[in-house]
């Protein structure tokens, strides 16, 4: 969907540079999903879209890895008109906290702003199936892995970014001597 990743150009939160993105890697593209989230009927814009994939799905329950996720997870749950709940790290391990608990064999539809590796999504993936839950699917507003990530289950995006991602001892823009910046929010 072009429209998408235009309007990520447009706000800038389509950035050209050197980044360290937030799986370690390095990369000549980063995607700022809160400035394409700050406001709200972009964020519900997205998650009907989202969620008109998932319409026949019987979905339960939205969950969404902290803190990426949450903006467009709560943005499908609503648009699914399901409750949303979220995971966080505690102690460096995805967990479910504040309260939020699950039914066995509840069906839940995974959320993530960005999959790159797909690693957060898989973490929180991990964390709802020890309560026994049933992962119905993931799906993110891009995919910027080629279609390569593998998060255990089906899974959608509505964009795809194909931007090459390098380990840090590897990247030729390391090589070229340009420092690499982090502009997201985990360190």
């Amino acid at each position: 969907m072009n429209s998408i990743l235009d309007h990520f150009k447009h706000i800038d939160a389509l950035l050209e540079g050197h980044f360290i993105l937030s799986s370690g890697l390095h990369s000549p593209n980063y995607l700022q999903c809160a400035l394409a989230l700050q406001y709200p009927s972009d964020a519900a814009l997205y998650g009907r879209k989202m969620a008109e994939l998932f319409l026949n799905s019987n979905v339960d329950t939205v969950a969404s890895p902290a803190i990426g996720g949450l903006v467009i997870g709560y943005a499908v749950a609503q648009a699914l008109n399901v409750r949303f709940i979220w995971t966080e790290r505690q102690d460096g391990e995805m967990t479910l906290r504040r309260g939020f608990t699950l039914k066995p064999n509840e069906r839940i539809l995974v959320v993530e702003d960005v999959i790159t590796t797909g690693g957060s999504t898989r973490e929180c993936i991990a964390a709802l199936e020890k309560y026994d839950a049933e992962i119905v699917g993931a799906a993110s507003i891009i995919d910027r892995s080629k279609g390569k990530a593998d998060v255990g289950v089906p899974r959608i995006s509505l964009a795809s970014l194909d931007v090459p991602s390098y380990a840090p001892d590897d990247c030729p823009i390391c090589a070229s001597g340009d420092a690499a910046y982090k502009p997201g929010s985990r360190n």
